[in-house]
């Protein structure tokens, strides 16, 4: 039930606002959603700038303007506050049981690296950053400016709302993959927003959008914006697709084909924007997130979140054929049957687009990374999930993604990423993880296809000069998807 009421809520706010017709477009449905077809009407009085869409390229500064520096820091230490009391009095949490001498010992005996479980470094952490990110974005605050934000509520959570020593890894990954999802979280909520609306259509938006980023929803409500309605737009908005696969996963045992356990999988993915048009950018103006559960003997609510988001870029259009250029940052967690994986990245990356007919293409994603900060523990053994028992690391990541659409009927491609971690504790291994997933889809009708996924996950573990630890696993995958493209932006990226 959790996780179903995970992916019903957030599934239905993106497809609300992917199928969402805005009223500054129509199309001509005899050339069926062609570029051509795209016809924008602007009014004459509007000069803010806006997309080919016709959507605004930035939040309208008259409706939402900044708050005060004091005032946001005040909001995001009440968050803070709110937190421990609900850890401490509500929990019962023994961590949260602070005072002014844990608070003397915080700042006397200084940082350590924690002993948080995998998915609370990876995944809960950078949840809570996402929150302090939000209360500056949502009161005014642009991307780089709400950065910092992020960095102030995490030090102020772990100088004074833990009775531990303050974790180094936490004041890395909290805000700085705080502000990734952050960010994904408030391009999203805008998409499902929309101030001009009245009656039951705003009421759902306002509960769709603040399922997906309630720190938005607060700071909408103490500030008087869920009932405010506005003769114009006032939040910037991009294309997006949305992609929904459900199936069954399969893990071979000893690698042999169509062997072992079968689990149900729900997997999201979602793309932002649009990397082909020519325009300045902006961060975040083009990401792509995905996630997936699978239920069954090996259930987890979270066996992967994939992600990347631009930060600075360039387009280079030449006829039918596109690319983006620039710099990325990427967020990756992996939790299977072979290992446990967290990192994030900043680094270079290219997106490509090259036209073969008129509905065949090879879309491409090339993407290389530093990374500051990983996780990363082997299943080899026992499961000892209840206390850490993986190092802390940092290094390089890979990226590469092929799609070869075949008209309108057929796809095949593949995705293949690469970490090497160095360890920054404890001694000194070295880690290189690769995964290869080569995919096929065909098309059944309307905007469903089929589809079938085939997994190659490799571990190779360089403890010492002497010992080495090298895992190899395979799985499929046969799943069921369904593909809600957004009525402004024609063709698959994916």
């Amino acid at each position: 039930m959790k996780i179903f009421f995970i992916y019903y809520s957030f599934f239905c706010s993106i497809i609300s606002a992917a199928q969402q017709s805005p009223d500054s477009f129509k199309i001509n449905n005899s050339d069926l959603l062609s570029s051509k077809s795209i016809k924008v009407f602007r009014d004459t009085a509007d000069t803010r700038p806006r997309n080919v869409y016709g959507d605004l390229l930035n939040d309208d500064p008259l409706y939402n303007p900044k708050s005060s520096l004091g005032l946001t820091l005040l909001r995001v230490t009440s968050s803070n506050v709110f937190g421990w009391a609900y850890s401490r009095y509500v929990m019962k949490k023994e961590w949260a049981e602070i005072s002014i001498k844990t608070i003397k010992n915080n700042f006397k005996h200084g940082w350590e690296w924690d002993n948080d479980r995998f998915g609370t470094n990876f995944i809960v952490h950078p949840r809570s950053g996402s929150d302090y990110f939000n209360v500056a974005r949502s009161n005014g605050y642009s991307f780089w400016a709400s950065y910092p934000f992020a960095f102030i509520g995490s030090a102020q959570w772990e100088w004074f709302g833990e009775n531990t020593r303050p974790s180094k890894n936490d004041l890395i990954n909290t805000p700085i993959s705080g502000a990734f999802l952050g960010e994904v979280l408030y391009r999203i909520s805008s998409n499902i927003l929309d101030d001009r609306k009245r009656g039951r259509n705003r009421a759902w938006r306002e509960v769709f959008a603040g399922a997906v980023n309630p720190s938005r929803a607060l700071n909408r409500l103490t500030q008087g914006k869920m009932t405010r309605v506005t003769p114009y737009d006032v939040y910037q908005e991009e294309p997006l697709n949305v992609t929904l696969s459900f199936g069954a996963h399969r893990v071979n045992e000893n690698n042999k084909f169509s062997t072992g356990s079968t689990n149900a999988i729900v997997n999201l993915q979602l793309d932002y924007g649009d990397p082909f048009e020519i325009r300045r950018r902006k961060p975040f103006d083009v990401f792509r997130l995905r996630l997936e559960s699978r239920y069954g003997d090996d259930k987890r609510i979270i066996d992967n979140v994939l992600g990347y988001g631009l930060l600075f870029g360039k387009n280079i259009i030449k006829g039918n054929n596109g690319m983006l250029v620039g710099i990325f940052q990427h967020f990756d967690y992996w939790n299977n049957k072979v290992f446990e994986l967290g990192s994030l990245g900043f680094g270079p990356g290219i997106i490509s687009k090259i036209k073969f007919r008129t509905h065949s293409n090879l879309y491409s994603g090339l993407h290389f990374a530093a990374v500051p900060l990983a996780g990363n523990s082997t299943r080899f053994g026992p499961d000892s999930s209840e206390f850490r028992d993986y190092p802390f690391g940092g290094g390089w990541e890979g990226r590469i993604e092929e799609r070869f659409n075949i008209g309108r009927w057929m796809s095949i491609g593949f995705n293949g990423y690469y970490y090497w971690i160095h360890n920054y504790e404890g001694s000194n291994r070295k880690s290189r993880i690769g995964i290869l997933k080569p995919l096929v889809t065909l098309r059944l009708i309307n905007n469903i296809s089929i589809g079938f996924e085939h997994h190659i996950y490799y571990d190779n573990r360089f403890i010492d000069e002497l010992n080495e630890l090298h895992l190899r696993t395979t799985e499929q995958k046969v799943f069921l998807q369904f593909f809600f493209e957004d009525r402004r932006r024609y063709g698959k990226y994916h």
